[in-house]
């Protein structure tokens, strides 16, 4: 006798959400496409915002951009809740492992005087910065529009809070967790001249109501500084006194940078080549912000350099507008 044993599958009705199925067609779907598009309400708001009462909750005219479809936005990362939390704890992982070597091997001992002085001057003082770059992305999770922009903007956020805690512990490594390499780096945010034309750009860009002029200051231009000048330069610097050691401790924030930078391009990008309207605006944008920024490190760079140089992340800036479709015309001020 044999036993014979058939099976049959059973064909499911609906591949997807319906809401998911009227955008991408009933078919199965990404995690990242279920958690993202068109889960953001649009209609039956039931007050508007006392903050601004003009506005709808939800409203696309937070910014003079204009798109037909906001989730155009679509990041290249797929960064869900989930896979960001993911994709940052291994790099934690790793930052905290390399904080937890330079201090058991106590390496803040082979750092000289003169390159401790030239940490807290020059490169503590950024957790401020990153501090400013974390309310510019919580402006964008507040006021875009598109749950895919809205979620990777404070996903944003929370990186640059995490850079300028990371910063702050370079500052206590220095110093035995005393604390005074903190305070003499928020004295010289506070009262150093040469630190006062970026101090005065974070500040005045918190004023800003348009949240898509402050991505584009945040991730275009500040940032392609902090790559090139901060991490790059400054980072040459310090290992050619002897000081490449705190590598380690900047890693995460470089890595950071390089993720932001993938996802901002792409925002960029899409942006531009919605309209005419559009390119013309955030070419303004540009036009308006760049001197101010470039101004700012210039004279961050004649203090941590010794030049006001920043050609290196002028072409950077200059590089990332021609791949997103813009034509940067910027005669160099320093």
């Amino acid at each position: 006798m044999t036993l014979e044993i058939k099976t049959s599958s059973v064909e499911p009705i609906r591949q997807t959400y319906a809401y998911i199925e009227r955008r991408f067609g009933n078919k199965p779907a990404t995690r990242y496409q279920e958690v993202s598009f068109d889960v953001q309400a649009a209609a039956n708001f039931h007050y508007r915002p006392l903050w601004k009462p003009e506005k709808t909750l939800n409203d696309p005219t937070h910014t003079a951009l204009l798109m037909q479809d906001w989730y155009a936005f679509k990041d290249p990362r797929q960064f869900y809740y989930g896979a960001y939390v993911q994709h940052r704890a291994r790099l934690q992982d790793i930052a905290e492992s390399n904080y937890a070597f330079f201090e058991k091997r106590e390496l803040v001992a082979n750092l000289s005087e003169a390159v401790q002085q030239k940490l807290m001057q020059c490169l503590l003082p950024f957790r401020y910065v990153e501090q400013t770059a974390n309310l510019h992305m919580m402006s964008g999770s507040a006021y875009g529009y598109g749950t895919v922009i809205t979620q990777a903007c404070i996903f944003a956020a929370m990186d640059r809070l995490g850079m300028a805690q990371y910063l702050s512990r370079i500052g206590l490594l220095l110093d035995d967790n005393r604390g005074e390499a903190l305070q003499h780096a928020k004295t010289a945010w506070m009262e150093d001249a040469a630190w006062q034309p970026l101090r005065r750009l974070c500040e005045v860009s918190l004023t800003e109501q348009d949240w898509f002029k402050l991505f584009l200051l945040q991730n275009l231009m500040i940032d392609s500084m902090l790559q090139q000048l901060v991490y790059g330069e400054l980072d040459q610097w310090l290992v050619e006194q002897g000081a490449r050691d705190i590598a380690m401790l900047t890693e995460f924030m470089q890595d950071c940078l390089n993720d932001l930078r993938k996802w901002s391009d792409s925002v960029l990008k899409t942006a531009v080549a919605e309209s005419e309207h559009n390119q013309q605006l955030i070419q303004g944008w540009i036009e308006e912000l760049l001197p101010q920024v470039e101004q700012a490190f210039s004279s961050w760079a004649t203090l941590a350099l010794g030049s006001a140089s920043v050609e290196s992340a002028m072409n950077l800036i200059q590089e990332r507008c021609k791949k997103a479709g813009l034509q940067l015309q910027h005669a160099s001020a320093a």
